[in-house]
């Protein structure tokens, strides 16, 4: 299957670090324009540089945003003011007692997590039926339906996701534009190997880290490991072609399979 961006421009929130910049090389290697999102101008610029040695010729654009602000999104339509694919990648996660958790800890995660990712496709989803065309993707998590008892508030806003995306396919319905969550297991990124550390013994060499935590943390697991940041990437450069064009209102999972799924 050849999976052909070209022509279409991309949006890639938090991309300059983790899923969101596998994601963004993922992408401009199938010819996509990308955009490059980040919070400060140096490390987006970094970014930049770093990604297009791993997508040589590839059209990238530095995007240094808040996107979770209205003066940061309108940073970013100024920037890019047609999209033809947005994804919806920025997060915030970890582990907290929820007992211990505060209002304003609550707020921030659905603000982050969610009213952001709400807020870009209010901008850019006019365009995209305007023109026949779009694909919009949420980068959602396993812990949507399986939410973990040290995550919930992170949880909350994964599952609010998956809500957001399955409102806007039908708003989106029969406009050419297709909406789509993607469920992520436990994916190896820099800050998750940080979280895992939180969790278990942290002089333990990093695979066996990696292996107690799943064991201890995720037993439900068919994957038995972490997923590696490029995995989720394909499926979200699977989504985003014509190739996918019949798939919209759904939950794609990229989770490492359960033992006793509940999930879809």
């Amino acid at each position: 299957m050849h999976l052909d961006l070209t022509g279409r421009t991309a949006l890639v929130t938090g991309s300059t670090q983790g899923i969101g910049a596998a994601i963004a090389v993922a992408l401009a290697r199938a010819g996509a324009r990308v955009g490059i999102n980040g919070r400060g101008e140096q490390r987006v610029a970094d970014s930049v540089e770093s990604l297009a040695r791993d997508a040589p010729g590839a059209d990238l654009v530095p995007v240094a945003a808040d996107v979770t602000s209205h003066e940061g999104a309108a940073r970013v339509t100024e920037v890019l003011p047609d999209v033809d694919i947005l994804v919806n990648n920025l997060g915030v996660f970890g582990a907290a007692d929820p007992l211990e958790i505060t209002d304003e800890e609550w707020r921030r995660y659905f603000e982050v997590n969610v009213l952001a990712a709400v807020r870009l496709t209010r901008l850019y989803l006019p365009g995209m039926t305007g023109r026949g065309w779009g694909r919009i993707q949420y980068v959602a998590s396993d812990s949507a339906v399986v939410i973990p008892a040290e995550m919930i508030h992170y949880g909350m806003s994964k599952t609010a996701l998956l809500a957001v995306s399955r409102g806007f396919a039908k708003k989106a319905a029969g406009t050419g534009v297709t909406v789509n969550s993607v469920i992520a297991g436990p994916t190896h990124t820099g800050g998750v190997e940080d979280f895992v550390y939180e969790l278990v013994d942290r002089d333990l060499p990093w695979e066996e880290a990696q292996r107690a935590f799943m064991r201890q943390y995720r037993p439900q697991s068919l994957l038995r490991r972490l997923i590696e940041p490029e995995e989720i990437a394909h499926m979200v450069v699977y989504l985003s072609s014509e190739q996918a064009s019949a798939t919209t209102g759904g939950a794609l999972r990229v989770d490492g399979g359960y033992i006793d799924s509940i999930l879809p």
